[in-house]
């Protein structure tokens, strides 16, 4: 199986990612930016500019190495991706649940300016810089609100704990 956690950038994908691993003990987060960074240092300047989910490369290895993975674990596999379009989504996800594959995929979702709160205190203290992010959460949400609605999960009242609570009982999910 493979638990999808999608959102805007802010959502709290990998908070909710590493806290669902820790309670699922036969689970391991998969994390396709990782294919990204491994493009960009493998391809000299190819593809330094934009995003690397435009790299059609990109969207294929993630495809193929999680439909692999599927086939030879039998465990969760917890994959922390925001994907807003839906050509991308569908190249992705629609084709590993075209081949069988049990994806739960579920959107962290919230408004807007609850989006851009979470950004902002996130780089308060100047560690992050958030402005790719800042700038993608109008695109995120009209995504979610328009294009891929799958089963939203809105975290704007709810702690992290709260958010795995939930995602384990839509994935019908005991734990031992």
């Amino acid at each position: 199986m493979i638990i999808w956690i999608n959102g805007a950038f802010g959502s709290g994908k990998t908070t909710t990612a590493n806290m669902l691993h820790r309670r699922l003990p036969n689970s391991f987060i998969y994390d396709p930016e990782n294919v990204g960074y491994f493009i960009r240092q493998n391809t000299g300047k190819l593809f330094l500019e934009g995003d690397f989910q435009d790299i059609p490369l990109w969207r294929e290895m993630n495809y193929k190495t999680l439909s692999a993975i599927t086939q030879k674990y039998d465990g969760v596999v917890i994959v922390p991706m925001t994907l807003v379009n839906p050509g991308y989504y569908n190249e992705i996800v629609g084709k590993l649940v075209s081949d069988g594959v049990d994806v739960r995929h579920y959107i962290l979702y919230a408004s807007r300016d609850e989006i851009r709160l979470r950004l902002r205190r996130r780089s308060f203290f100047g560690l992050r810089n958030e402005d790719f992010a800042l700038d993608a959460v109008d695109r995120c949400v009209d995504a979610f609100d328009n294009y891929i609605t799958d089963t939203k999960i809105h975290v704007s009242n709810m702690n992290a704990y709260s958010v795995v609570e939930e995602i384990l009982r839509l994935s019908k999910l005991q734990l031992s």
